[in-house]
């Protein structure tokens, strides 16, 4: 298992969110370097962003390519993508879940 994980639930049908794709990404050097990428699986989970014994001290952004998910769903959203930036300041496990609607989400720790 990644070490940097997410679960994405699609809170107005009551699911779990599929086949959303994800980028992982971590600042340094003046910008974002992409350092993951996967898909959400059939629970909404996505296991395998970022390669075991990867993860280092920094700021990181996860961005969930919604707009697909949406259209396939045949759903009317207002968000595209959403980008959830946060920091990592030791080695443990990370999750980080998405509640999402089509007007609205949330994210936690």
């Amino acid at each position: 298992m990644s070490s940097i994980t997410t679960h994405i639930l699609d809170t107005s049908i009551g699911r779990p969110a599929s086949g959303v794709p994800l980028i992982l990404a971590k600042a340094g050097g003046g910008g974002w370097h992409t350092v993951g990428r996967g898909l959400t699986d059939i629970d909404g989970r996505c296991k395998s962003l970022l390669k075991k014994g990867k993860l280092t001290k920094g700021v990181y952004r996860l961005t969930f390519g919604v707009a697909s998910y949406f259209k396939r769903t045949r759903q009317t959203a207002v968000y595209p993508a959403i980008s959830v930036v946060f920091q990592v300041r030791d080695s443990r496990h990370h999750h980080v879940p998405l509640l999402l609607s089509p007007w609205g989400y949330s994210t936690y720790r």
